[in-house]
């Protein structure tokens, strides 16, 4: 009895270590590995491409779309960024809404995990938030572009 289970441990062996060393599926995946919640992006991303040496990656959407919690944020069509253990840098494509206005996110970074704060910089100033607001991608609704004003309209008039 004991050579069937001992023919059975290297299988395991190998299938245990391939699957805690293989590379990152989803961008939900890239978001985890770099110690960032997986719910700063909405539900539903499957076209993503990510550059190995770099880590610049590209998500595309089917829509720009709002995600609305404590916070509101908006998606474009296409969202980029520079991922790093705790950061995610040159972002573009995400807005955070502020009273009437949208406001472009920048940076996204957790400084000290332990704090359970995460830091947007908006350019003109950084939002802290808890992190537990984004432990899971939430819903995001079609995108209403008569709804309020970007801070470039306001700028631009």
């Amino acid at each position: 009895m004991r050579i069937p289970f001992l023919s059975l441990f290297p299988a395991l062996f190998l299938t245990f270590f391939l699957s805690a060393h293989s590379p990152p599926s989803s961008i939900y995946d890239h978001l985890k590995h770099n110690g960032l919640p997986i719910g700063l992006l909405p539900k539903g991303i499957s076209d993503f491409s990510i550059d190995p040496n770099t880590n610049r990656f590209h998500v595309n959407l089917t829509q720009p779309c709002n995600s609305e919690f404590e916070i509101q944020l908006h998606y474009d069509f296409n969202i980029s960024g520079v991922l790093s253990f705790g950061k995610i840098a040159n972002l573009s494509g995400v807005s955070q809404q502020e009273l009437f206005l949208w406001f472009p996110v920048i940076n996204i970074r957790v400084d000290d995990p332990t704090s359970g704060l995460i830091n947007f910089d908006v350019g003109v100033v950084d939002k802290q938030f808890s992190l537990s607001l984004f432990e899971i991608p939430r819903d995001c609704t079609a995108f209403d572009p008569k709804g309020s004003l970007s801070i470039s309209q306001v700028y631009s008039t």
